[in-house]
């Protein structure tokens, strides 16, 4: 057994100094922090149990990996040193518990509270207020010289104090340490610009600004938006600087450097794990990327008389939040197929924690993306999920890559019904536009009878399945079909809006509510029949140039481009829809069943009041409903469209408005509320 985990033991090192090599030397990790710390952990478990085991090349004897031989070497006046982590409350309460009975004075510390910054450690050097010079963090005794790269960085003061100050000392030479990183909105607004000009993209902030650090070309950094935020002095020769943590923060914003607004400090442990915890939750409002919140002992003296416990300072721990950038294997791409017909490929992946939360499956956003970003089946991918957001794949980590990994075809059949996909000139998503698709059949049947649609109350997406299920229905026309014993075999007591409600009674309003649903207008049946492109606003406008469905399925393309708002791919679109048999079948069952509503032939509409007005609407107005102010809008000769741009002739303002009442004030479109609406109509 002892050999065994001895054997255990070596193979750990070796990977833990592997990835300690790509991580602080190459910028180039092929494993995520999590599965890092794991490793790592394990190895200090096992040096815990057999200290006569440790070596002088186990990681745990250094702080870091040495530096790389591109910029001239800077040996540190003091060491840099890493922390110790803390998964939880429990793992913070337990280090106090250590602290406090090596000093009595640790009962009544105060603490310090402030984020842990995922980006790239830097020192900084004043001599006599100027910046002199500027290194990585490297092993934690020697890093690289980096002093002209960091020059470019304009949160750097060149001079300190920025605003000068008799009553702030500022000793002779003064080494401060800080966390060099790109906000998350500056990173996506990069991202944005290079997708623009056809190059490629960065996996994530914090490898983009070690790497910009790091270029040979200041003029290279120059151009990416960096900035920092500092926490520490290092060192001081000729001044007197303040003994606690929070003092030293005070201190260093007063010189002109940015410090961390969230930072904060508190009385005891427990009030700084409450505040810690609040940004697990809330993290994504902190404009950087944040892996933890630090926890440090506030009295500065009291932390070092605490000394180190190996490499690790026993002052201050790491309170690290739940990972939510991973590494892991993508095993295959599948393809999903929504209710408009869309393709959606995700990556099926080997499981992986993140965030708490065990994932197998991630977005991988569309075909383009694949495409642009090369990534392979049997690639090592980084994958992200945040918060409640589902999780996807950010890109392929393409040093890991072993020469096996296979290029991805898109599929050119639906995978669920075998029909040729579709893909439309401009658009990034590839269709199948069979409406008779299982996979699109429950959304279909949920969209044609919502509110906007045909408007069939008690017909919900629960009964809807039961009913598939039952073969009760395979198509929306079948809706039509429906017999009272069809649906009581559908209907369950969990279906019920009340326990005392009789399956009966449901049965018989669905019955009704479909019967209602047939004197819909030939608006609300186009939209129903869910055809790609093809919304409310623009089934009002073909049920006003179309007789019926007959007519409109017989028109061309080039026909239907004639039509105000109706481009070549929305044209396209129509016209394939009407020419698939399965769509031509649930059209004639339709028919059949008496859903055949007629339109207004463009000699029969007629003028209003508010013709040649187009009308945006936000807010709850005082009489009318969404759906009321549009027919009233409508009835007389208006146009309702769901934004707001310059073409816009009026915004309807009621309670509670959105964004698009900021927009209209943006762009000089007069707001209007629903008195001088109707006054407008003639009312």
């Amino acid at each position: 057994m002892a050999d065994k985990l001895l054997s255990r033991y070596e193979e750990i090192k070796a990977q833990v100094n592997f990835h300690n090599h790509r991580y602080h030397v190459l910028d180039a990790p092929l494993i995520s922090d999590l599965e890092y710390d794991r490793l790592l952990n394990e190895l200090k478990q096992i040096e815990t149990d057999h200290p006569d085991w440790i070596t002088p090349d186990s990681p745990t004897q250094r702080t870091g990996a040495r530096s790389a031989d591109r910029f001239d070497k800077v040996r540190h006046p003091a060491p840099i040193l890493s922390l110790a982590n803390a998964f939880g409350a429990d793992d913070a309460r337990a280090w106090f518990d250590r602290v406090k009975k090596l000093d009595d004075r640790v009962e009544k510390a105060k603490f310090v509270v402030e984020p842990k910054i995922d980006g790239l450690s830097v020192i900084l050097h004043y001599r006599e207020g100027l910046f002199v010079q500027g290194a990585t963090r490297g092993d934690g005794q020697v890093g690289e010289d980096i002093t002209s790269n960091l020059r470019t960085i304009q949160a750097i003061p060149l001079r300190i104090p920025v605003s000068p100050s008799p009553n702030l000392p500022i000793p002779n030479y003064l080494v401060i340490r800080g966390e060099v990183f790109i906000p998350i909105k500056k990173f996506e607004e990069l991202n944005r610009k290079l997708e623009e000009a056809g190059q490629k993209t960065y996996l994530n902030p914090r490898n983009t600004a070690a790497g910009s650090l790091r270029q040979l070309d200041p003029q290279l950094t120059a151009s990416r938006p960096l900035t920092l935020l500092v926490y520490q002095i290092v060192y001081s020769e000729g001044g007197k600087i303040p003994t606690s943590q929070w003092e030293i923060l005070e201190y260093l914003k007063a010189l002109g450097f940015p410090v961390a607004s969230v930072a904060k400090r508190f009385d005891d442990l427990e009030s700084a794990i409450t505040y810690t915890e609040t940004w697990n939750e809330g993290r994504d409002q902190l404009p950087y990327e944040a892996d933890g919140m630090v926890i440090k002992i506030d009295d500065l003296n009291l932390a070092a008389d605490l000394g180190f416990v190996g490499k690790d300072p026993r002052g201050a721990i790491a309170f690290k939040f739940p990972a939510r950038e991973v590494t892991t294997t993508l095993n295959d791409i599948g393809v999903a197929v929504g209710r408009t017909g869309v393709l959606t490929p995700y990556a099926m992946l080997e499981p992986v924690e993140i965030g708490g939360v065990v994932v197998e499956r991630a977005t991988l956003h569309n075909f383009d993306f694949i495409a642009e970003k090369d990534i392979r089946v049997g690639d090592r991918v980084l994958v992200k999920r945040a918060g409640e957001v589902i999780p996807y794949v950010i890109g392929p980590v393409l040093d890991a890559r072993s020469g096996k990994e296979k290029t991805y075809q898109p599929p050119t059949k639906c995978p669920t019904c075998g029909q040729p996909v579709e893909h439309f000139e401009g658009e990034v998503a590839w269709y199948c536009v069979n409406a008779a698709c299982p996979a699109q059949l429950v959304r279909n049947i949920e969209h044609f009878v919502s509110r906007g649609a045909m408007d069939i109350e008690g017909l919900g997406i629960k009964i809807v399945e039961k009913l598939i299920e039952a073969n009760k229905v395979k198509d929306v026309a079948d809706i039509y079909k429906l017999t009272k014993e069809d649906i009581l075999e559908a209907v369950t007591k969990k279906d019920r809006k009340t326990k005392s409600e009789p399956p009966g009674k449901i049965a018989d309003n669905l019955l009704a509510s479909i019967t209602k649903s047939k004197t819909q207008p030939l608006s609300r049946l186009i939209t129903a029949l869910g055809i790609h492109g093809v919304g409310e606003v623009m089934a009002k406008d073909l049920s006003q140039n179309f007789i019926d469905l007959d007519e409109l399925g017989k028109i061309k393309v080039e026909h239907l481009m004639q039509i105000q708002g109706i481009g070549p791919n929305i044209a396209l679109s129509i016209v394939d829809w009407f020419s698939l048999p399965f769509n031509k079948q649930v059209l004639k069952k339709l028919k059949s069943a008496g859903v055949w509503p007629e339109g207004k032939s463009k000699t029969e509409k007629k003028d209003g009041t508010l013709t040649g007005f187009t009308f945006v609407v936000t807010g709850t107005l005082p009489t009318l409903s969404r759906e009321g102010v549009k027919e009233f809008i409508e009835n007389n000769g208006g146009k309702v469209i769901d934004s707001v741009s310059k073409k816009t002739s009026y915004l309807v303002l009621g309670e509670n408005p959105g964004s698009k009442l900021d927009k209209a004030q943006s762009l000089g479109v007069k707001v209007i509320d629903e008195d001088e609406l109707r006054k407008l109509a003639g009312e």
